[in-house]
């Protein structure tokens, strides 16, 4: 049987699961049965007076907070008990005050930005998307999204920076990191800004010989820019994470590219990276790390994944966690198309399940780089050694 704990934990996912789409109709979800754990007779029989305790934990926890638990007959021996065996938790409130940890006043704040974008922007059909994408906005940034997709509805940014665009309140950096809530509740696909530089892309040199020499270990490029690198790489290790990037251990002929997030396009306008014969991408195992993997492949980066399978999660799950960058805590959520995964597509679809039930995230950094130098080692060595003689310039 259940603990009351591990009870209040399956609340947790279920509130995860759909609280923001519960804010604005009903999703099906609630009222909800949620079973503890029901034992069989047998188990009962085998020694009942060690359940009678948890038995009346539970009518008492169920009195005290005001739910529905619902029993049913078990024969023991001679006597039929009735047993605990669902609790049933009728709405998202009730769900909210059970487990607290902040999530009565997520829903409250959730159903006042429902209304405010409901009487904004009345035909907008992303409400519960956007108010889940915005759970860590304070209240000035959530109104200042809404002017913006309001300015964004009615004009062009076309030929203006984010810097240039005349609406009262927010700054160039603030625009720059939310053009997909803006353009999203604007209904476009692209807000136009112009771009405020060319991206750039920042590498560091691995091969040993080339080191030796005592020129520079780290540079930058420009997207645009003909400029090329010291030599031209036969194995590119593009990581998600910078400090991985920059102290990757030396690789013959290699160069480390730090990955920049979402930065697939910049780093795929490079033909030295996507030319080399051994292009490897390393990131965090999670849902975003794997949609990430999936944009560069899309994006014409032919990069073979190390590290981000399921059997690699398999062996460093211990090293896991259930909260991302921000310390939110992560659920699932619907899948997105993912075409270019391939032996990462199972690990992709079990983190992204509503019912998975171990850790979501395990970060890139938590690997020792040694495991991912063997890594490295293991793939490059399925490349012909014509293609990996090192050319430099």
């Amino acid at each position: 049987m259940k603990s009351s704990a591990e009870f209040e934990r399956d609340v947790t996912r279920r509130l995860e699961r759909s609280w923001a789409e519960e804010l604005v109709g009903p999703t099906g979800d609630w009222p909800r049965k949620f079973p503890l754990g029901l034992e069989s007779a047998d188990v009962l029989g085998a020694d009942f007076g060690s359940f009678v305790g948890q038995i009346d934990a539970w009518r008492r926890y169920a009195r005290e907070r005001g739910l529905t638990l619902h029993e049913t007959g078990r024969r023991v021996g001679a006597v039929t008990h009735r047993i605990p065996s669902h609790v049933t938790v009728e709405d998202p409130g009730e769900a909210a005050a059970l487990v607290g940890s902040g999530w009565p006043e997520r829903l409250a704040r959730g159903a006042v930005r429902v209304r405010e974008v409901g009487a904004r922007f009345p035909a907008f059909n992303g409400v519960a998307r956007l108010v889940r994408a915005t759970d860590s906005y304070t209240d000035t940034d959530f109104d200042l999204l809404l002017n913006a997709g309001e300015w964004f509805r009615e004009n062009t940014a076309q030929g203006l920076t984010p810097r240039q665009v005349p609406i009262e309140g927010f700054h160039a950096k603030w625009l720059n990191t939310s053009q997909h809530l803006v353009a999203m509740l604007a209904g476009q696909d692209s807000l136009g800004v112009e771009p405020k530089h060319p991206g750039r892309i920042h590498f560091s040199y691995l091969d040993p010989e080339y080191l030796a020499t005592g020129t520079r270990r780290h540079d930058s490029a420009t997207v645009g820019d003909s400029v090329m690198p010291a030599y031209h790489p036969r194995v590119v290790i593009i990581s998600e994470n910078k400090d991985t990037a920059i102290f990757f251990p030396q690789v013959p002929g290699g160069i480390s590219v730090e990955g920049v997030g979402r930065g697939a396009r910049a780093i795929a306008s490079f033909d030295w990276i996507k030319s080399a014969p051994a292009v490897i991408y390393w990131g965090d195992m999670d849902a975003d790390g794997l949609e990430i993997l999936n944009e560069f492949r899309a994006a014409g980066v032919p990069a073979t994944s190390i590290l981000m399978d399921q059997d690699a999660f398999d062996e460093w799950e211990r090293f896991g966690t259930n909260v991302d960058s921000r310390g939110l805590a992560l659920s699932g959520r619907k899948p997105r198309d993912v075409p270019h995964l391939i032996r990462e597509r199972e690990l992709y679809l079990a983190l992204v399940d509503a019912e998975w039930p171990r850790v979501r995230r395990i970060e890139q950094e938590r690997i020792p780089l040694d495991i991912a130098l063997r890594e490295v080692e293991r793939v490059t060595s399925h490349v012909g050694s014509e293609n990996l003689r090192h050319r430099a310039d």
